[in-house]
C-alpha cells in the first residue's frame, strides 16, 4: 500500500508551540471510494488561525490546515486526474477526500504560480477582500489602518484599500517590512511597532492620521489595539480578523475599547472568510485580475520539504516572514 506523511498533534499547545507538540509520521493512503478523489499536495499553507483552532483538535489527530495539489486518482465525475484542487485535510502529503470537500482551482493567468491558490488568490486573499469590502465598506475619503500589514492578509488589505482610493496606514515588525509596505505596496504611511511601542503610539497616530481612522482591519489585538480604538472616528468600521498577539499567551485577554466604541457609534464585526464563500467566484475574478495587472503585488516566504512544516509554522510567530508562508513539497 502506498505511503503518505502527516503531522499529528501530540498534545495541546501551551503557549508557543514546541517541537514535541507535533509529530511527523507515515500513514497508509486509503483506497479511493466512489465519489472521492486522491490529492497529492504540491504546496501547503500555515496560517495564524491554526494556532487558535488547534485548541479544538484532539491529540492524536492530524494538525489542522489546507493545501493545494493535483488529483492523482478520481472516482468522482466532477474531477479528473491532473486537476488542481484545494483540500482542507490538514498537514498531509496526500489526502483522500469527498469531491464535495475539494475546491477545484480555476485556471490562473499566465505566469501566476499555483501556490497563490493558498495565498493572495486563496483564503488569505479572500479574507482581505471580504473583510475590507463587505465588512468595512470603505469609501474613497477613508483612512484605513491595518496591522500585521506585511503578512499574507494585511498586505492584500492595504493594496485593495489603495485601489478603492483610500489613504492607507500599516504597522509591521521591522524596518525592512516598513520599507516594503511603502516602497513596493504603495502604503501612504507605515511604522515599526517594535519601535513605536503602545506608550508612544498615540503621538504617532496623531502624526500619521491627523484626521483620525475610519477603517481598522484588526489582525493582532493586544495593548496597541486599545490605543488604535481611541483614534477611530465617529461611525468607523472595524473588521476583526484575528488576534495573533494573544494566541500564545495564557490568562485574561482584554482589549479596552468599549467606552470609545459607544460614544463614537463604531461598528465592530468579527468574521471568518467561510461566511462569504458563496461569493468566492466573483472575488477570485477580481483578485486574479488585479494580480495579472500588477495592481496587487505579493511575496512568498517559502520553505522546502514537507518535513519543514513546523519550522514554517513558527516563522509566523517570530515575524521572519514577509507575505505568505508556503511549504513546497
Amino acid at each position: 500500500m502506498a505511503k503518505g506523511k502527516k503531522w499529528i498533534l501530540v498534545k495541546a499547545f501551551d503557549g508557543l508551540p514546541k517541537p514535541t507538540d507535533l509529530k511527523l509520521q507515515e500513514f497508509d493512503i486509503p483506497a479511493v471510494k466512489d465519489g472521492e478523489i486522491l490529492v497529492e499536495s504540491a504546496f501547503l499553507s500555515v496560517d495564524p488561525y491554526m494556532r487558535a483552532w488547534a485548541a479544538s483538535c484532539t491529540p492524536g489527530t492530524t494538525m489542522i490546515g489546507s493545501s493545494v495539489g493535483k488529483v492523482t486518482k478520481s472516482k468522482n465525475p466532477n474531477f479528473k486526474v491532473g486537476d488542481n484542487v484545494i483540500a482542507n485535510a490538514g498537514w498531509v502529503s496526500h489526502a483522500v477526500i469527498a469531491g464535495k470537500d475539494g475546491f477545484k482551482v480555476p485556471p490562473f493567468p499566465a505566469g501566476v504560480p499555483l501556490s497563490l491558490a493558498i495565498g493572495a488568490l486563496g483564503m488569505p486573499g479572500m479574507t482581505a477582500y471580504f473583510g475590507l469590502l463587505n465588512v468595512c465598506e470603505p469609501k474613497p475619503t477613508d483612512t484605513v489602518y491595518v496591522n500585521a500589514a506585511a503578512g499574507a492578509v494585511g498586505s492584500v488589505v492595504g493594496q485593495i484599500a489603495k485601489l478603492k482610493g483610500c489613504r492607507v496606514i500599516g504597522s509591521a515588525g521591522s524596518d525592512e517590512k516598513v520599507k516594503y509596505l511603502k516602497n513596493e505596496l504603495g502604503f501612504d504611511e507605515a511604522y515599526n511597532y517594535k519601535k513605536v511601542t503602545p506608550d508612544k503610539l498615540k503621538k504617532e497616530l496623531e502624526r500619521l492620521a491627523p484626521k483620525g481612522i475610519d477603517v481598522f482591519f484588526e489582525n493582532v489585538g493586544g495593548e496597541a489595539s486599545s490605543v488604535i480604538y481611541t483614534h477611530l472616528n465617529k461611525h468607523a468600521r472595524v473588521a476583526i480578523c484575528g488576534t495573533i498577539s494573544n494566541y500564545n499567551t495564557t490568562g485574561a485577554k482584554v482589549t479596552e475599547f468599549v467606552q470609545n466604541t459607544i460614544y463614537n457609534s463604531i461598528k465592530i464585526q468579527g468574521f471568518v472568510v467561510m461566511d462569504f464563500f458563496g461569493k468566492r467566484d466573483a472575488a477570485l475574478k477580481d483578485l486574479a485580475g488585479w494580480v495579472k495587472e500588477g495592481k496587487i503585488k505579493y511575496r512568498e516566504h517559502v520553505h522546502n520539504g514537507f518535513e519543514s512544516m513546523y519550522d514554517a509554522f513558527m516563522d509566523l510567530f517570530s515575524g521572519k516572514n514577509i507575505g505568505k508562508v508556503v511549504i513546497k513539497v
